[in-house]
């Protein structure tokens, strides 16, 4: 049988899997798309959109 604190131990674990899950992949992910798009839309600003280089 376990203890309190091994339930405890337990418990916490499992919130903080679903934390993981549930709120900070689809977050990070999020992020990662939007740190993407603004890089592109910096180069961008530089270089010009595409197709507008050399003829």
């Amino acid at each position: 049988m376990e203890t309190p604190s091994e339930q405890f131990s337990r418990t916490e674990e499992v919130r903080s899997w679903l934390f993981l899950v549930v709120v900070m992949t689809p977050a990070l992910a999020v992020a990662v798309v939007i740190g993407y798009g603004f890089l592109v839309w910096i180069y961008q600003l530089f270089a010009g959109p595409p197709g507008s280089g050399l003829p």
